[in-house]
């Protein structure tokens, strides 16, 4: 009509139209207004319509569900390694097994140990009674000189101790204690906070204690196989270490119980979140890129919160009870795994993000499929242009190449699921692996022309 209309409208300037023509074209200008005018009614009416579908209710509820999620996957990262510390014995002796190897433990333990034997071995005793006995016997010039240097003496022989004591500490008969005495130990305090007996524990003064007495015996069977036979004299100790005030048993098995079932509900109700609230988006990649990105900024929240308890932790500690290089061993020893677990969520946030991004309708992301499609392409085209064609086999996997796709995402997210306790680096890997599966779809894929059989609409599938 419009183009009629064009015609008309030259025809009437150069004077070649009729009376009835002029008419006609008068009508059908009217017509083309009111179209334009009805064409700029609906234009109105959806653009007044377009603000009251963005207030729907499944962006609002996807955002509050993805905040949420966000928020509470720190707290189930931190229920899952409390858990795990507390409930798990196997866990908590990888935990503080690396301590026995730390040079600041290792001097801290070799200063306690030396001096409980010192001060059971009474070096200054001993040498006043040599003393007297060489007095009474008329040696009274090697009497006094043993008095007057009894002090050097005494420091001589703790240094000694000291020395062998280091050196027994640093072993590896050491170490198999260190690891025996603190499997024993949560072992017994498992038993002891879920109400089934205590074992190595024991209650004293009103403090629940642990027995240390093993490290004194391994260093003075050390000492005499150094020939400091002196040491076998020493009786049989059991120096104790408190753990928590018994009065205070009942709030710590309450505390277990609460704790070993959060580290199971946490993760779950985080994951359940985060899900629905992709499900219930509009634009559900956009919310997918939001919540592993989300996911992502909570756990470096988690990481920055972790380093800041550490500071605190160091300045509350005294220098009599603990080193500062000897507490921040420890610290660091007791929050390996915790860090380990918000790096691995961290990277998994960042992959799901990039992921859905890259799949996603944006110019970059097409620009670099557009790329890897053509580098694909052409690593193909070389080798069949040299006599290397997968065949039928690459006909099948170009059909299926969507539920082959679908296949290598499920099986790697199953392999992640299972680990257990991934690590970084693990993560990476299977995130390599994953991207090199998938473009061997892709290079083994052989599209199918028409000339083959195959309908052209297969064929030009992407």
């Amino acid at each position: 009509m419009v183009a009629e209309n064009h015609e008309l409208g030259l025809a009437a300037a150069s004077g070649e139209v009729s009376r009835d023509e002029r008419a006609e074209l008068e009508c059908l200008r009217a017509e083309t207004a009111e179209l334009r005018g009805q064409v700029a009614e609906l234009r109105q009416q959806v653009a007044a319509r377009a603000p009251r579908r963005r207030t729907g209710w499944r962006t609002p509820v996807s955002v509050v569900l993805i905040v949420l999620g966000c928020i509470l996957a720190p707290v189930a990262v931190l229920g899952v390694w409390a858990g795990n510390e507390v409930s798990d014995t196997g866990r908590y002796v990888a935990t503080v097994e690396p301590l026995i190897h730390d040079p600041a433990i290792q001097d801290y333990l070799t200063d306690q140990v030396t001096s409980q034997i010192s001060s059971r071995l009474d070096i200054t005793g001993v040498v006043s009674q040599a003393s007297a006995q060489l007095n009474g016997k008329g040696l009274t010039t090697i009497s006094s000189l043993l008095k007057t240097f009894g002090p050097q003496i005494a420091s001589s022989v703790t240094g000694v101790i000291h020395s062998t004591v280091h050196s027994a500490i640093t072993s590896a008969a050491i170490a198999t204690v260190w690891a025996q005495v603190n499997t024993v130990a949560h072992q017994a305090v498992v038993k002891v906070l879920s109400g089934q007996g205590g074992g190595a524990i024991s209650t004293s003064n009103g403090q629940i204690v642990l027995n240390l007495g093993p490290f004194i015996t391994v260093a003075k069977q050390d000492l005499v196989a150094h020939g400091f036979t002196l040491a076998s004299s020493i009786p049989p100790v059991s120096p104790t270490l408190a753990l928590f005030q018994a009065k205070d048993l009942g709030k710590a098995q309450e505390g277990y119980r609460l704790i070993t079932t959060l580290k199971i509900v946490l993760p779950i109700v985080a994951l359940v979140l985060l899900v629905g609230g992709v499900y219930a988006a509009r634009g559900r990649r956009r919310a997918l890129i939001g919540a592993g990105l989300g996911l992502a900024a909570s756990m470096l929240v988690l990481g920055i919160a972790v380093e800041i308890a550490r500071g605190i932790y160091l300045s509350s500690v005294p220098s009599s009870t603990l080193p500062a290089d000897a507490a921040a061993a420890a610290y660091d020893a007791l929050v390996h795994f915790l860090r380990e677990g918000l790096r691995v969520v961290l990277v998994v946030g960042l992959v799901v993000a990039i992921g859905a991004f890259f799949t996603g309708p944006s110019h970059t992301a097409v620009q670099t499929r557009s790329a890897i499609k053509s580098g694909v392409d052409w690593i193909r085209d070389f080798g069949e242009r040299r006599g290397m064609s997968t065949g039928p086999l690459g006909r099948w996997v170009y059909l299926h190449r969507k539920s082959l796709r679908v296949a290598a995402v499920a099986l790697f997210a199953l392999i992640f699921v299972f680990l257990g306790e991934p690590t970084v680096l693990v993560v990476i890997l299977l995130v390599v692996l994953l991207l090199i599966v998938l473009g061997l779809i892709e290079l083994i894929g052989r599209p199918i022309a028409p000339s083959e059989g195959a309908p052209l609409e297969t064929a030009g599938q992407a």
